[in-house]
């Protein structure tokens, strides 16, 4: 783990949020956090020290600039320092409340209690370095495609109760462990999540246990669809992930193999004007887009086997 840490702090219009957002996962941003001044917004990531130079930043915000001016926005303004660890670790979490996404799910941070009483599925979550709080319209799309796809289950279902129906879900990308637990939560027998990051592996780990989830019900592993062939005996049900465009591309060929006739997917990570190329790439590797839901200029595709 890095000793010292970048701190970016990136004062734009709120509307430029989310592609912010993308653009810092995409520079290799660990953890990320926001805060309202005034009209506007300041995003804060952060990064190890070693991880970027003085001229990594500046063509960091170069492209925010671009971003900004390609949709007529006024251009963010980004600083940056470098912080102690003990800092950066505790600095964000400050801005991180609980949030309600879609019908179902309360995201909890795991520093913060409980709420006394709530119908709500409750997902408590400290992400650490891994992404995925429940903040980023891509991750509460995912988690809103979730219900709709298993609102057929019980919603009584409970971590220890005996399941009606076997569903098993393959989560590629799992970064903080957070759609792995939401689709446990509405009632999956299991599901095999997979990331690149060690830490984000550590952290699904890590959240599991927040959780109270079972290892037999959440298995994380390290690697990506590759790893998933060798950890599953058959074919999965459903399969969630939530990283770029560019890279469900690469993988849809591995993914059609570990899907089944009647497997459904969810795909986001998505910017609007990259779905047509994953919607032909989709078709060309026989699976159906059924909806597609947006949210600013994110979307999510739902799809299903042809």
């Amino acid at each position: 783990m890095a000793k010292t840490w970048w701190e970016l702090q990136i004062l734009c219009e709120p509307d430029l949020e989310d592609s912010i957002f993308w653009r810092l996962e995409s520079f290799g941003c660990r953890g990320t956090a926001i805060e309202g001044k005034g009209n506007a917004s300041l995003v804060k990531a952060y990064l190890p020290e070693f991880q970027a130079h003085l001229l990594d930043l500046a063509a960091l915000s170069l492209w925010l600039r671009q971003d900004a001016l390609c949709v007529g926005l006024t251009a963010p303004t980004l600083h940056w320092q470098i912080i102690n660890e003990e800092d950066w670790g505790t600095s964000w979490k400050q801005y991180w409340h609980p949030e309600k996404i879609g019908d179902r799910f309360l995201i909890n941070p795991a520093w913060l209690p409980l709420p006394e009483t709530t119908d709500r599925l409750v997902i408590r979550l400290d992400p650490g370095v891994a992404f995925g709080t429940g903040n980023h319209a891509t991750t509460q799309l995912c988690l809103e495609s979730l219900e709709m796809r298993m609102s057929e289950l019980p919603k009584a279902f409970a971590r220890s109760s005996p399941k009606k129906e076997h569903v098993v879900i393959a989560d590629i990308g799992c970064g903080s462990g957070i759609l792995s637990i939401g689709a446990v939560l509405l009632g999956a027998e299991k599901v095999y999540a997979v990331d690149n990051d060690p830490l984000a592996v550590q952290s699904t780990f890590s959240n599991r246990a927040l959780n109270d989830i079972s290892p037999e019900r959440l298995v994380p592993a390290e690697g990506s669809v590759d790893i998933l062939q060798k950890l599953i005996a058959q074919p999965v049900d459903g399969i969630v992930c939530n990283i770029l465009a560019d890279v469900i591309i690469e993988l849809l060929p591995q993914i059609s193999a570990i899907a089944k006739p009647t497997t459904w997917a969810i795909f986001s990570g998505i910017l609007l004007e990259q779905s047509k190329a994953v919607a032909d790439a989709l078709e060309d590797n026989g699976w159906i887009v059924a909806t597609l839901w947006k949210k600013k200029e994110w979307c999510c595709l739902n799809v299903r086997r042809s």
